[in-house]
């Protein structure tokens, strides 16, 4: 018997409570023959761990992009169901020029989550910090960033700038967010696999 993906993603405790939308296929995706009746869909990212999924409406319900939905395990509003997990090559084109300006978003909303990610983050190997996976981090940056830390945390990310002398903190942020969703990645600093 297969699992609903719903099911999938509760059972795991790795679940989105809202998305944002960022495509809105009102007779459904065009390459799903399987399906007789058009059911309303929408493709979406997760606004914790940037998951994409593919969700039916509830009849009736609309929505635009870039809206803010409910996809908990609570009692919906908009969405019927999660269909399913979805990776970034099953977006449509819409959806993809959605992704990026959605990203920069929200790490700049989520500005505190990123910057504790600077104040704690470890390695990942031994011969490997997790720092270093970030775009343009390398060994010198991963330890002027250390060493600034322990003197003092940072506060955000334009301290975190002043002080080690990175720009954009959000850009390589959202780079390595973009990365770990359009690719293959070993280490997953930002998103969930499910």
């Amino acid at each position: 018997m297969a699992i609903h993906e719903d099911e999938y993603i509760q059972r795991r405790h790795v679940y989105e409570e809202y998305a944002y939308v960022l495509d809105y296929l009102p007779y459904g995706r065009s390459s799903d023959k399987s399906r007789h009746l058009v059911v309303p869909t929408v493709q979406i990212m997760g606004e914790q761990f940037f998951t994409l999924l593919e969700a039916e409406l509830k009849v009736g319900a609309t929505v635009v992009v870039e809206e803010r939905i409910y996809i908990g395990r609570d009692r919906r509003e908009k969405v019927d169901r999660i269909i399913s997990r979805i990776n970034y090559d099953q977006l449509t084109a819409n959806a993809k020029a959605e992704v990026v300006p959605l990203i920069d978003g929200l790490v700049k909303k989520q500005e505190k989550r990123f910057v504790d990610f600077f104040n704690n983050s470890q390695p990942v190997t031994p011969r490997m910090h997790s720092l270093e996976l970030l775009p343009g981090i390398g060994k010198k940056s991963m330890w002027t960033i250390i060493n600034a830390r322990e003197k003092k945390p940072f506060t955000s990310h334009k301290e975190i700038q002043d002080r080690t002398g990175l720009t954009d903190v959000q850009k390589i942020i959202a780079k390595r967010i973009l990365e770990e969703l359009s690719s293959e990645t070993k280490y997953r600093l930002f998103t969930r696999t499910v």
